[in-house]
C-alpha cells in the first residue's frame, strides 16, 4: 500500500474528532491513520491527488479495493470491520454517502478463544463509544485488565482504590473468597493508570475503582451490554463476551506452553478440573490449525 501521509482533510477529521465529537487521543489518533491510509490509497490507486471533489466519486469498487489491500497486511476480520467502520464516519463528515458496503463477517464457528487483534478492535470500539474520555479510557483500562489478567467481570468490579497505586501484580477477590494474586502486564498498568489520572472521582480506599457515570460503581451490565454492540459492529461472534476474554487469557497461555498447575492459580480455580477444560479447547484450535494449514488434511 502507498505511505500514508499526512493529508490536510485528514487532519480537519481529526481535529473535529477531538474539540467537536471529544474523542480520546487514542482514537483520535486511530481514526486519523485510518483517514490518511485512504487518502494515500486512493492517491495510488487513481493516480492523481485526492480532493473533496474526487473524495467524493469513491466507488465500492475503490473501498473494496481498500479494504483488500489492508487485508493483505494481515488485518483480520473485526479489524477490517473497525476500520471500515472509521471510513465511513470519515466519509459522512466530509459530507460523501459512504458506498454500500458489508463489513467483513468472522465465521461461526463452535466456541474459541478470541483473537489478541480482536480483543484490541472490540476494547478500541467499545471505548470509541463511551460517552466522555475519561469512560472511554475506563473501558479500555477495564477489557484489557479481562483479558490481560484473566479477570471474570465480578472479579474486576470488586476492585477498589486500595488496589492503587499499581505495582507488578494484583490482589484479586475471587469465587468462594478465595484470593489470589496475578501479574500485572505493563500495557495494563498504563491503560489503568492512565483511567485513574482522567477520572473525576476521587480514588477513595473503598470506592470501586470503576466508576459510572455519576461516580458510583459501574455496573457490570453497562459493558455487556457495550460488548453485545461493539461484537455486532465488528461481526465478531454471540459468545464474545466478558468471560471470553478471560477464556482467552487461558487459553492463548496454555498455548505459549504454560502448565496446567501455573494456569489454576492464575484463574483461582479451586480444582484443577476446572482448568483442564482449557487443554480441550486449545486443542480443537490446533486442529483449526492443522485442518488449514496441512497440504492433506
Amino acid at each position: 500500500m502507498t505511505p500514508a501521509l499526512p493529508h490536510p482533510l485528514a487532519a480537519r477529521w481529526a481535529a473535529h474528532l477531538a474539540d467537536v465529537r471529544r474523542r480520546s487521543a487514542h482514537t483520535v489518533r486511530a481514526y486519523h491513520a485510518t483517514a490518511d491510509r485512504l487518502l494515500a490509497f486512493l492517491r495510488g490507486h487513481w493516480g492523481e491527488p485526492v480532493t473533496s471533489t474526487r473524495l467524493a466519486a469513491l466507488t465500492g469498487a475503490d473501498l473494496r479495493a481498500y479494504l483488500a489491500a489492508r487485508r493483505g497486511e494481515g488485518l483480520t476480520n473485526a479489524s477490517a470491520a473497525r476500520e471500515l467502520s472509521a471510513v465511513r464516519g470519515f466519509l459522512e463528515w466530509a459530507e460523501i454517502e459512504p458506498p454500500r458496503l458489508r463489513a467483513p463477517r468472522s465465521p461461526r464457528s463452535v466456541p474459541r478463544p478470541v483473537a489478541p487483534a480482536d480483543v484490541l478492535a472490540l476494547a478500541e470500539e467499545v471505548a470509541d463509544e463511551a460517552l466522555e474520555p475519561w469512560m472511554a479510557a475506563r473501558d479500555w483500562a477495564l477489557l484489557l485488565l479481562l483479558y490481560g489478567a484473566g479477570l471474570r467481570i465480578g472479579e474486576a468490579m470488586a476492585l477498589t482504590g486500595r488496589v492503587l497505586p499499581l505495582g507488578e501484580t494484583l490482589t484479586v477477590q475471587g469465587k468462594g473468597g478465595r484470593t489470589r494474586i496475578v501479574p500485572l502486564l505493563a500495557q495494563v498498568k498504563g491503560a489503568i493508570d492512565a483511567y485513574v489520572a482522567q477520572c473525576p472521582w476521587a480514588m477513595a480506599k473503598d470506592a470501586a475503582l470503576f466508576r459510572g457515570l455519576r461516580g458510583g460503581p459501574l455496573s457490570p451490565t453497562l459493558i455487556r451490554r457495550a460488548i453485545r454492540g461493539a461484537r455486532a459492529r465488528l461481526s465478531l461472534g454471540e459468545r464474545t463476551t466478558p468471560h471470553a476474554l478471560r477464556h482467552s487469557f487461558a487459553t492463548h497461555l496454555l498455548g505459549r506452553g504454560a502448565d496446567l498447575r501455573s494456569l489454576q492459580e492464575l484463574l483461582g480455580h479451586a480444582s484443577l478440573s476446572s482448568t483442564q477444560i482449557y487443554t480441550a479447547v486449545d486443542a480443537a484450535h490446533l486442529l483449526d490449525v492443522y485442518r488449514h494449514a496441512h497440504p492433506r488434511a
